[in-house]
């Protein structure tokens, strides 16, 4: 009777040393989990695949963000575009690159080890490009009966512009340390060097200019996250 005594009081305090040396090392777990800090680096699928579907397109950006605090980013969008703007009295193409910085603001509260991303932020973009006229129609007379397709193919080299836009995106960890993200942004022309008669009716990683110097742009990444450290949540 004794020794059995002794053998439950053995498993009881053998279970109880269990369930509270688990409960310890998963408070420390809580306590310890750590953000990954790093570069994230990766492609945005849009050009790509436009350019599949469409020859009058030719493009390729790369995006980069880098976590600098909890809930802010620094990040860049890289890249060139070629793209043929076919109109109803013209047609032009326009060939250069471009580059856009700035910051992301998370705005999503993520759960254990979580890292996605619900974000607003801002860019600043700069463009230099060329465009080449490469047909215009006229008017021969005021009842455009009689309207003539010109081929030109002059060229207008040294050409640039300034803008500010504003993002929405999402960013979604698919899988450890890859992302799928989605993203609109609205754009405001600051400024642009333009030729004589002819407006910059598109320029690279502005995309369509519209009505008082507007656009917007949509982007689809494939991202991959390089950590560098971690801090605690």
């Amino acid at each position: 009777m004794h020794i059995l005594k002794y053998f439950i009081k053995a498993v009881f305090l053998l279970c109880f040393s269990i369930s509270f040396s688990q409960g310890i090392g998963s408070q420390k777990k809580d306590t310890i989990y750590k953000n990954k800090y790093g570069l994230r680096v990766g492609i945005d699928l849009y050009n790509p695949i436009y350019t599949l579907i469409d020859d009058d397109r030719k493009g390729l950006e790369l995006v980069g963000d880098y976590r600098i605090s909890k809930k802010l980013f620094v990040a860049a969008e890289l890249g060139y575009l070629e793209n043929i703007t076919d109109e109803d009295f013209i047609n032009f193409t326009t060939n250069g690159q471009y580059i856009k910085a700035g910051v992301d603001y998370n705005a999503y509260e993520n759960w254990l080890n979580m890292e996605n991303m619900i974000y607003v932020g801002i860019r600043y973009g700069y463009s230099s490009f060329s465009q080449t006229l490469n047909t215009f129609t006229i008017n021969n007379d005021h009842f455009f009966h009689s309207l003539e397709t010109i081929e030109n193919g002059q060229k207008f080299d040294n050409l640039n512009a300034h803008w500010a836009e504003f993002v929405l995106g999402i960013k979604a960890e698919i899988f450890n340390n890859l992302y799928l993200g989605f993203s609109f942004s609205g754009k405001k022309m600051i400024s642009t060097k333009q030729p004589e008669n002819f407006k910059n009716l598109f320029v690279p990683g502005f995309n369509r200019v519209f009505l008082n110097n507007s656009g917007f742009g949509i982007n689809y990444t494939l991202s991959y996250l390089i950590p560098l450290y971690k801090k605690a949540k």
